[in-house]
């Protein structure tokens, strides 16, 4: 059984594939698109049911082309350029007549397989489509003249009315907004989805698109990719429109164009005039503004102010700096006061700690804070056992020979109140740690030993007390020795105005014994009536400011720093500036090794989180933000170097002689380790203070923490040696130490330090030779001999005569020639040396005049030793 396709049978019927393939789904076909095939059965069941339900829609399915106006056109010119054909042009009027003929064949053949009612159907449909076709090709014709007229009077643009009057209003009204300005006839191909219901007939189609007006110039149609180069009727515009070639057709559209732009471009704003604003009543400046600057400050243009100076005799630019005296001469020109800027230099933290010192004395947020008590004295008088006393352990058990190397920082609670308790060594190598110790303290506890009396620590303890106008508590110690004698040491304390107060005075003794504890508990009971009565006050409410008792580098924490808090309260995570360093407090650890969180006032604490490690006595100095504390810290280290820089002693008429004394001098080159800060300091104090004569004693590098690779490399490159005190080398370090021939000298007592050095620093000088005379003799006879000169011959008075020591001639007790001996001979032969009471013969170099009677002095330079 044959089959046919659903657009074959919408071609029969002349109905849209859409409809043919919506209908054969009504009636139950199993059919999804116009490719789906049905049966003969089926076909012909499709295409009665469109013969019966719609037989007079038919001519609405009446498929007009009306490009052919177009092609004919196109047709009629392209015959009088060229002759040859044009096949595409005719390629769509060749498959409708193609589709005509093979309808009418089918048709025939369904009429002569025995449906008459369908056949005649088909010839009267035939019949009236060819009434119809001649309709519209008048139709046709007729638009295509007035097209032509059109075309020819182009300004008279009018639109051409349909002859066909309907009665419609609804054609009129949906030909009515068509109607636009065009060029040409807009003449589309209508498709079967156009032909739908409740649209205009195929006459009305044909007179609605011919007659629509041109149409708007910036009309581009083309293939989408900007070529207008289609053919008539088709998707491009005609090849030569209104008299003019595409070419010129492409330009005058771009023409177009450009003037279109032109005309949407706004215009520019026009800018706006600098409203006058009033000059200031007060210029307030820095020395070293330009014109632009200053024109800011005055609210005026640079180049005025230019001007301005040029009036004045001042020749200048908009970036060139003005001094003061320039910028206050503008300003009195322009009438106003002139003032300059004073700034807060918050590097300089010395002073923001002293007025932070002050403003909390002035505070009404004071409370009561402990004492800060310093314990000074000479060596060995019984400070550290004080502290073990009061503290309870026994910190000199683990210093080397029993003397304290370190500041330490202790608190011990009597009666539930605090004592701060300082311990500074009693070394005179110590004496600046001690000074600082008495600088931060409020009261000085001074032991003095029963046994021994008033040593000259002990007096220089004294002086560091007065000079920080501190009062004093003398401890006399040691009250359990046998031979203990408080009253001599009292007398003696007298002589430098510490009076008893049992004789009158102001000064608080107490005969204690550290060892055994004796009266330990009323000194501490004197040190706090002495706080009350000095009525320490400190605000803890504010920003904590405090001043670094030691420091030292940790291996496993990095910089630590141990520190007394003064006032405020310093908390974990607070930024800091400490000397030249600063950082953020990580941790905090009290003397009893514990964490805290905060530190009040007159609290030694040990702090982490610097950025590197503190000097002695550096001031500490909280800030809002790290930032702050960050720029004030790197300012201060860059303030350091360059004053380390600038350490350079000019060489004047007072200490020429010395510069060059110093420049002759040999130099001993010290690489300087410690365990912690206050050692440094005191070891290179110690060290430059050895006077030995021709040398002196250079400290290239001195830190904090062990000996490392860096500094036997820089001592290596120095040629200088290390000394470590405290600390150890790395095995890195002591392997390439060994490598390198490096000498690393480790002490723990700083005695043995300062001997090796003083000793390295003698061996150092260059060898003293001290003239020393080994013999006299007596010109008994003289031979002159060619080519070897006189030869004398003498007797050995006194002494030895040696071949390579040195002798005068002396006549008449006159040196008349200093020289050495040529040659020695004892008869014939060449001796070393000739002894007393003895004859021989010499030759001096470079020395004849010798006569019978001169005494010669044979002596030579001996090495002495250095004192």
């Amino acid at each position: 059984m044959a089959k046919k396709r659903i657009y074959e049978v919408a071609k029969e019927v002349g109905v849209d594939n859409k409809v043919v393939v919506q209908k054969a789904k009504d009636l139950g076909f199993d059919v999804k698109n116009h490719m789906s095939s049905i049966d003969d059965a089926q076909a012909a069941k499709l295409k009665s049911s469109f013969q019966n339900s719609a037989p007079a829609k038919k001519n609405n399915k009446i498929k007009i082309s009306v490009s052919s106006i177009r092609k004919n056109e196109k047709k009629q010119e392209d015959n009088n350029s060229s002759k040859k054909p044009r096949r595409r042009n005719n390629k769509r009027r060749q498959n409708n007549d193609r589709n005509r003929d093979n309808r009418n064949e089918r048709g025939n053949n369904r009429a002569s397989s025995g449906k008459p009612k369908a056949a005649a159907l088909l010839q009267q449909f035939k019949q009236k489509q060819r009434a119809e076709e001649g309709q519209l090709n008048k139709e046709a014709q007729k638009a295509k003249k007035e097209y032509h007229e059109q075309l020819k009077h182009p300004k008279q643009e009018q639109p051409v009315k349909n002859n066909k009057k309907t009665n419609n209003d609804n054609n009129k009204k949906k030909s009515a907004p068509v109607e636009k300005k065009v060029i040409g006839p807009k003449i589309l191909k209508p498709s079967p989805a156009r032909l739908k219901q409740n649209q205009p007939s195929a006459n009305e189609r044909v007179a609605a698109k011919v007659t629509m007006p041109e149409a708007p110039k910036d009309d581009r149609r083309g293939n989408g990719h900007g070529r207008n180069t289609g053919k008539p009727g088709r998707k491009g515009k005609n090849q030569f429109f209104n008299g003019h070639s595409e070419h010129s057709d492409r330009s005058e559209r771009k023409r177009r164009k450009n003037k279109k732009r032109q005309q949407e471009q706004t215009p520019k704003k026009q800018p706006t005039k600098r409203k006058e604003r009033p000059l200031p009543e007060v210029l307030v400046y820095e020395e070293g503004m330009n014109a632009q600057d200053l024109g800011k400050l005055l609210h005026r243009e640079p180049a005025e102010i230019v001007k301005k100076l040029f009036m004045l005799g001042v020749m200048t630019n908009q970036n060139q700096s003005l001094d003061k005296d320039t910028i206050e001469l503008l300003a009195a020109e322009y009438g106003i006061d002139a003032k300059q800027k004073v700034h807060e230099d918050i590097s300089d933290i010395d002073t923001l700690y002293n007025k932070r010192m002050e403003e909390s004395k002035k505070s009404k947020n004071q409370v009561k804070r402990p004492p800060v008590v310093t314990i000074m004295g000479h060596v060995d008088h019984g400070k550290t056992t004080l502290l073990d006393r009061l503290r309870h352990t026994h910190v000199s058990a683990h210093e080397a020979g029993g003397i304290t190397q370190k500041i330490g920082a202790y608190q011990v609670r009597l009666d539930n109140r605090l004592i701060t308790f300082l311990d500074t060594p009693g070394h005179a190598a110590f004496s600046n740690m001690r000074a600082r110790g008495a600088e931060i303290t409020d009261i000085v506890v001074l032991v003095v030993a029963a046994d021994d009396g008033v040593m000259p620590q002990t007096v220089e303890a004294i002086d560091h007390a007065k000079s920080a106008n501190v009062p004093i508590i003398v401890a006399i110690n040691k009250m359990d020795k046998p031979g203990a004698n408080p009253q001599h040491v009292t007398e003696e304390l007298m002589k430098y105005n510490l009076i008893p107060e049992d004789y009158g005075g102001d000064t608080i003794f107490v005969n204690i014994s550290a060892k055994t504890g004796q009266n330990v508990d009323d000194l501490l009971q004197m040190i706090l009536l002495q706080a009350d009565v000095m009525e320490l006050k400190a605000n803890p409410t504010e920003m904590a400011i405090g001043t670094v008792i030691e420091a030292r580098l940790s291996r496993g924490r990095g910089p630590v720093a141990d520190v007394l808090i003064q006032q405020g309260t310093l908390n974990i995570g607070d930024p800091i500036v400490v000397g030249d360093t600063f950082g953020r407090v990580r941790t905090m650890t009290n003397d009893r090794g514990r964490q805290v969180k905060k530190a009040t006032p007159s609290e030694p604490v040990e702090i982490t989180g610097l950025n590197d490690v503190p000097e002695s006595a550096d001031k500490l100095v909280e800030f809002k933000d790290e930032k702050t504390a960050r720029s004030v810290g790197e300012a201060r280290a860059q303030q350091s170097l360059q004053k380390s820089r600038e350490k350079v002693q000019h060489v004047t008429l007072d200490n020429l002689f010395d510069t060059m004394k110093k420049e002759n001098m040999k130099e001993v080159d010290i690489v300087l380790k410690a365990d912690v800060q206050g050692s440094v300091e005191a070891l290179q104090q110690s060290l430059e203070k050895i006077e030995v004569e021709g040398v002196r004693v250079n400290i290239i590098h001195s830190g904090v923490g062990a000996i490392n690779e860096s500094d036997v490399t820089l001592a290596g490159a120095s040629n200088a040696f290390i000394i470590g005190f405290n600390v150890r080398p790395t095995a890195t370090a002591k392997s390439q130490a060994e490598t390198d021939s490096v000498d690393i000298r480790l002490y723990s007592v700083i005695y043995k330090a300062i001997d090796d050095v003083t000793a390295a620093m003698k061996g150092m000088l260059e060898p003293t030779y001290e003239e020393k005379v080994i013999g006299n003799l007596t010109v008994r006879e003289t031979w002159k001999v060619s080519k070897v000169g006189t030869i004398a011959g003498s007797f050995v008075d006194k002494g030895v005569v040696k071949n390579d020591s040195k002798i005068r001639v002396i006549r008449d007790g006159i040196v008349k020639y200093d020289g050495e001996i040529a040659s020695l001979k004892r008869f014939k032969d060449d001796v070393k040396e000739v002894k007393q009471g003895t004859d021989c013969g010499l030759t001096i170099k470079d020395y004849n005049d010798i006569k019978v009677g001169d005494e010669f002095e044979v002596y030579e330079m001996q090495q002495v030793e250095p004192k």
